[in-house]
C-alpha cells in the first residue's frame, strides 16, 4: 500500500507537465487515489476527516495574512512606477562606470525581489524596465539578460519575501511534528523571523557576488558592459528616487529584526507605506490601483488554493503510508542525515523545472521536512538552503522558470541561446554560495543565535 503515495507523487507530476491547474491538480488527483483507496480497502476515509480542521487553521493562521500584503507592497511599488524611477537614479549614479548599469539593475532588483518575492513577476518587471537600456548601452545581450534573470530570482533568498513568508510557516508546523514525534512535549519554535534573519547574509553575499562578477566582467570584457550616455543624477534627484523606498524597505525589514514587529504587521506597515509613497509621489492613478488590487488579489487566491489542494494531498499521501515510506528510505541511506538532505535537495532542485516554489513550499516540504528535522537538521539552515536551491533551479536551463518569463518579454532579436549562456555565470555563484552553507552552516545560523 506505501507504494501507492509513490503513484500518487508521479501522477501529481505527470497532470502538472500536461498543464492542468495546480491547486485542482493536486486535491482532484489525491481525491481519486483516496476513494480507489477505500473501495479497495487500503484507505482509511478518517484521514479525510482532518481536512476541515487543516482548512480552518490555515485561516486562523495569522502569519500568513503577510502573504497578501507583501504582495500588495510591490505590486504598489511596481504599478505607481517608483521602481522604475529607483533604477532611473540608480542608472545614472552608477552609469558612468563600465558594468555600472549592470550594478544598478541588481540592486534595484533585489529591493524589489524582495518585496514581492514572486519570480515571474520580478523578471518580468525587471525585463521589461532595464533590458531594452541596457540593450541600448551597448552591454552583450548574454550579460544583459543573465542580470535580469538573476535577479529576479533573489525574491527567494532576500527578506522580506514571500517565499521566506510561506517556507517558514511550514518549517514551523515541521519543526513542531518533528519534536513531537520524538516525545519532546515542549518544543522549541522557529518563526518566519528567525528565517528573515538567517536569510540576510547569504542573501547580501549572493548580491556581493553578482555585483563583483559584474565589475570583474566589465573590466576583462569591457565591450560587454560599457558605461552608459545617460546624464549624470542630482543629489536631490538621486535622494527623490532613492530615500523613500529604501527607507520604507528599511523600516519594514528593520521592524522585523529589531523583534518590534512580527512579519505580518511589518507587512502591514509595508503596504501602507507604499500606497502613501506612491501618492505622494502623485503617481498612483485609480486605474493603476486597481491593477495593483486585482494582481494582489489573483496571486493570493492562487497562492490559498494552492495550500488547500496541497493540505488534501498530504493528507491522502500520509493515510497511504508515503511518510514512513520516506522515513524508512532516509534511515537506511548509508551517509545518514547529510546523505539524506542531499537526496531532498537533488530532488527539489528536479522538482523546481515543473513546480513553483509555492507547489514545492507546500506539497515536498511538509512531507520531507519533519523527517530530516527528526534527524537533527537545524531548520533555519534547511529553510535557506531549500530557497537558494530553489533559486538555481528556477535559473537553470532548459527548463528553469526564470528563463521563460524573460523570453516573454525580451525582443526576438535576443536569441535564447544568449539568455542560457548569461545565466551559468550566475548559477555558478550560487552553487558556490550553497557548497559554502553546507560546509559553513553558520552562515545561515550565526545570526539568529546571535540576536535571539
Amino acid at each position: 500500500m506505501e507504494y501507492l503515495s509513490l503513484y500518487l507523487f508521479l501522477a501529481v507530476c505527470l497532470f502538472l507537465m500536461l498543464g492542468y491547474p495546480v491547486a485542482f491538480t493536486l486535491a482532484g488527483t489525491a481525491l481519486v487515489f483516496a476513494t480507489a483507496g477505500i473501495l479497495g480497502g487500503v484507505f482509511d476515509p478518517s484521514f479525510l476527516s482532518a481536512l476541515p480542521g487543516r482548512i480552518f487553521g490555515t485561516i486562523n493562521n495569522t502569519t500568513l495574512i503577510a502573504v497578501p500584503l507583501f504582495i500588495l507592497m510591490g505590486t504598489i511599488l511596481e504599478k505607481s512606477r517608483v521602481a522604475e524611477e529607483m533604477l532611473d537614479s540608480m542608472a545614472r549614479l552608477f552609469g558612468g562606470v563600465r558594468g555600472g548599469l549592470g550594478v544598478s539593475v541588481v540592486v534595484v532588483g533585489m529591493f524589489l525581489a524582495a518585496s514581492t518575492g514572486i519570480v515571474g513577476a520580478t523578471v518580468v518587471t525587471m525585463g521589461l524596465l532595464s533590458l531594452p537600456s541596457m540593450l541600448r548601452s551597448g552591454y552583450s545581450p548574454a550579460l544583459a539578460t543573465g542580470t535580469i534573470c538573476a535577479t529576479g530570482t533573489l525574491g527567494q533568498i532576500i527578506p522580506p519575501s514571500i517565499a521566506l513568508v510561506l517556507l517558514g510557516d511550514i518549517l514551523s508546523t515541521a519543526y513542531q511534528q518533528a519534536q513531537l514525534n520524538m516525545n519532546i512535549l515542549n518544543p522549541k519554535t522557529v518563526s518566519v523571523g528567525d528565517l528573515f534573519v538567517g536569510a540576510l547574509i547569504p542573501g547580501l553575499v549572493l548580491v556581493a557576488l553578482y555585483i563583483l562578477y559584474l565589475l570583474v566582467q566589465a573590466r576583462l570584457k569591457p565591450e560587454s558592459a560599457p558605461p552608459s550616455t545617460l546624464e549624470p543624477v542630482a543629489l536631490h534627484e538621486l535622494l527623490r528616487g532613492l530615500l523613500p523606498p529604501l527607507t520604507l524597505i528599511i523600516i519594514v525589514l528593520g521592524s522585523i529584526l529589531a523583534g518590534a514587529a512580527t512579519p505580518t504587521e511589518a507587512a502591514g506597515i509595508g503596504a501602507f507605506g507604499a500606497l502613501v509613497l506612491a501618492l505622494t509621489k502623485g503617481q498612483m492613478t485609480v486605474t493603476r490601483l486597481k491593477e495593483a488590487l486585482r494582481n494582489t488579489l489573483d496571486v493570493t487566491c492562487m497562492v490559498f488554493m494552492i495550500l488547500i489542494g496541497a493540505a488534501v494531498f498530504s493528507l491522502v499521501f500520509r493515510g497511504f503510508g508515503g511518510e514512513e515510506l520516506i522515513h524508512a528510505f532516509f534511515l537506511g541511506l548509508p551517509g545518514g542525515v547529510m546523505a539524506a538532505t542531499l537526496v531532498v535537495m537533488v530532488v527539489i532542485f528536479l522538482l523546481g523545472f515543473i513546480l513553483d516554489f509555492i507547489e514545492i513550499t507546500f506539497v515536498v516540504v511538509p512531507i520531507v521536512g519533519p523527517i530530516l528535522l527528526a534527524m537533527g537538521v537545524d531548520p533555519i539552515w534547511l529553510g535557506i538552503m531549500i530557497a537558494l536551491n530553489l533559486q538555481t533551479s528556477f535559473l537553470t536551463p532548459p527548463f528553469g522558470f526564470a528563463l521563460f518569463y524573460l523570453r516573454g518579454v525580451a525582443p526576438e532579436s535576443v536569441p535564447t541561446s544568449a539568455i542560457y549562456r548569461g545565466v551559468v555565470p550566475f548559477i555558478i555563484l550560487q552553487v558556490m554560495l550553497l557548497v559554502a552553507l553546507w560546509y559553513v552552516p553558520e552562515l545561515a545560523t550565526w545570526l539568529p543565535s546571535a540576536l535571539n
